[in-house]
């Protein structure tokens, strides 16, 4: 999946904008204020994965921990393209759905969550 389809994927979830906290070739994708996901200006994408995700996919070597955020368990992909796009929307939706998850409950309902 490449960096547009990442976007239509993105914003297609409820809640979700778009902005370039780091300069105009990163996207970083939030829900409530809180990224879920971030394509960066070399063509990597870094999410929110659960424990369980974050542990089969960096120990299967599918992707690494991502740079700054593992503790928080992001995990990056340095070429998301190698990953089929069913699969890579899901991991996309789940990480949003961390996200939101751990928003206010008035939060979650002024974005219809």
């Amino acid at each position: 999946m490449d960096r547009a389809g990442v976007g239509r994927v993105c914003l297609a979830l409820p809640g979700v904008t778009v902005d370039h906290p780091w300069d105009p070739d990163h996207d970083a994708y939030r829900v409530g204020g809180k990224m879920f996901a971030v394509f960066g200006s070399t063509g990597g994408l870094s999410f929110k994965a659960s424990d369980i995700a974050f542990e089969v996919l960096t120990e299967s070597g599918r992707a690494r921990p991502a740079p700054y955020m593992a503790r928080a368990k992001w995990v990056n992909l340095e070429d998301p393209s190698d990953w089929p796009h069913d699969e890579l929307a899901e991991h996309l939706k789940i990480a949003h759905g961390i996200v939101a998850q751990k928003l206010t409950k008035k939060a979650r309902a002024e974005l219809g969550l």
